[in-house]
């Protein structure tokens, strides 16, 4: 069942203010309780997908009989750090609904609605639920504060500020919590997703490998293969993420891992196993949304398009997320469905003012969608802010170099294109990006080499640019025949190499023996030394707003 099929209970009037209301009303005075809901509120105070919760004394649970259904099916997907099933989670939303109407000064349990409600948000692609979570977060912090206590409640913050591409607020709230508690595994996962998007790799990684020390099993392996891709360790992430499959324990968390092993199959160039990998786990969870959208992608590079829109169409009704959506349209452009994709792109628009508005940063996807299909320089905009704004992932110094290389300023994208190649990452778009830069700066060995890698490392990686890649290098040629002296400038060619003297005078050729003309070709000019013949070759790869 998707996530916009599910009935999740409206905020109780009585307890949670009006949707975009900033202001929350002090809760009354603490009151004790003993109830068992009130002891899962300490044992469960963090993200349910990062599996952040929250160690409790154990005289709170003595006596506390066991609670059967989804509830308690979501609670021990959180104490183990796994995302619960959409049908559970409804439930544990509407169970913290019932609980603090009554019980107002219970901190945990508001942590435990305010992280559920991020965790509803991801999964829905509906922002509106990230104020419900900061609104039910701010009166746990008002009912205990972190400092005594409720680091819940910072973790839930930190997981809310990943959800809305802040990653820089999300770090400071999970090392506030690292620092308090280095013990606590709930930080680790959060700082994980932090740290890579910041572009803080080996960060990521020391954070990945403590939160494998402290909490072993398929969430970890899960991280762990993440941390692997990002650095280019591709053998190590596909084994890590083929051991969190096998080891996963619910059809979500098995499902997830299965999303992961199609994404590395399709990053790979292997549309027919990730098509294998995403169908598998729609069969394990069929609310898999994700992975529906890998499995369209997947269609799109076996050329299958029919039933990559049907996908499409399906996942953008029900989990409308940017990238789907300009995936979507970029698709529709490639099918020369014009009108399709102007839909697509004018319903994209809303989608990232809705998102400003409910304080998503969706500037990622909406550079790129700037970049080729509307203003560049917005593009270049966006990306200077996020940069400055220390988000240096790979994903951000590429997007920055195609803006600014669209925008008309392909030196200074140089550097982030390389940046972005650099980290190690197999994207066949960097690498296309790159290439095309090059070329259009006359740097043609260079810009040859990255647009093969491309091509090689995923030849279908969009619908869009691959075709434009190839003719790319095409319009580059094949490199000229010979050594240095056949490519480089005569002025740049190396000098032939002395021979040393006879010892004896040579006889006099005969007519028959006179040298011959070098039959290698003449040094033919390289494209460096013609911009406009680099300029053409970018210009037919960059695709056209």
């Amino acid at each position: 069942m998707d996530a916009k099929s599910q009935q999740i209970p409206e905020p109780l009037p009585s307890t949670l203010p009006p949707q975009g209301a900033t202001a929350v009303p002090p809760p009354p005075a603490p009151m004790r309780t003993t109830l068992r809901r009130a002891a899962f509120g300490a044992v469960a105070g963090a993200v349910l997908v990062a599996g952040a919760v929250i160690a409790v004394p154990d005289e709170a649970e003595k006596g506390a009989p066991p609670v059967a259904g989804p509830v308690a099916r979501a609670e021990a997907a959180a104490a183990a750090g796994s995302p619960a099933s959409l049908s559970d989670l409804t439930a544990l939303i509407g169970d913290r609904q019932k609980w603090v109407e009554t019980h107002p000064a219970d901190a945990p349990s508001w942590a435990v609605l305010g992280t559920a409600y991020v965790e509803w948000g991801r999964r829905s692609a509906d922002a509106s639920y990230y104020t419900r979570a900061e609104q039910a977060l701010q009166r746990s912090l008002a009912a205990q504060p972190g400092e005594r206590g409720n680091t819940g409640a910072w973790v839930g913050l930190a997981t809310l500020a990943n959800a809305r591409n802040d990653f820089l607020a999300a770090k400071r709230w999970g090392e506030t919590v690292r620092a308090r508690q280095p013990k606590n595994w709930t930080a680790y996962p959060v700082l994980i997703d932090a740290y890579e998007g910041l572009g803080e790799y080996a960060s990521a990684a020391k954070a990945a490998e403590k939160f494998a020390s402290l909490r072993n099993g398929a969430p970890a392996l899960a991280r762990t293969s993440e941390v692997y891709r990002n650095q280019g360790w591709r053998e190590d992430a596909l084994a890590t993420a083929q051991e969190a499959a096998d080891r996963a324990a619910t059809p979500t968390e098995k499902a997830e891992a299965l999303n992961r092993l199609g994404m590395l199959a399709a990053e790979r160039g292997e549309p027919e196993e990730a098509l294998a990998q995403y169908d598998a786990a729609l069969r394990t969870d069929r609310s898999s949304l994700t992975s529906l959208a890998g499995r369209a992608r997947a269609l799109v590079a076996l050329d299958r398009a029919d039933e990559a829109l049907v996908d499409y169409r399906t996942v953008t009704t029900k989990l409308p997320r940017p990238a789907y959506v300009l995936e979507l349209g970029e698709l529709y452009e490639s099918l020369d469905l014009d009108g399709d994709a102007r839909t697509q792109y004018t319903r994209l628009r809303g989608l990232l003012t809705q998102a400003r508005t409910s304080g998503v940063d969706e500037s990622l996807t909406e550079a790129r969608f700037e970049a080729d299909h509307g203003d560049p320089e917005a593009a270049v905009d966006l990306m200077r802010t996020a940069w400055e704004g220390q988000r240096r992932s790979a994903a951000v110094a590429d997007t920055l170099a195609w803006s600014l290389h669209r925008a008309g300023r392909s030196e200074e994208a140089m550097q982030y294109a390389e940046r972005a190649v650099e980290t190690g990452v197999r994207n066949a778009s960097y690498s296309y990006h790159l290439g095309v830069i090059e070329s259009s700066l006359g740097q043609d060995g260079p810009a040859r080499g990255h647009l093969q890698d491309a091509i090689r490392t995923d030849p279908r990686f969009s619908p869009l640019a691959a075709p434009l890649a190839r003719e790319a290098l095409d319009a580059l040629g094949e490199p000229a025949e010979g050594g240095p002296a056949q490519i480089l400038p005569p002025s740049q060619a190396p000098a032939p190499e002395p021979t040393a003297a006879p010892s004896a005078p040579a006889p006099s050729p005969e007519p028959e023996d006179e040298p011959k003309a070098d039959p290698s070709p003449a040094p033919k000019p390289s494209r460096s030394a013609s911009p406009s013949a680099g300029a053409s070759a970018a210009a037919a790869a960059a695709p056209q707003g």
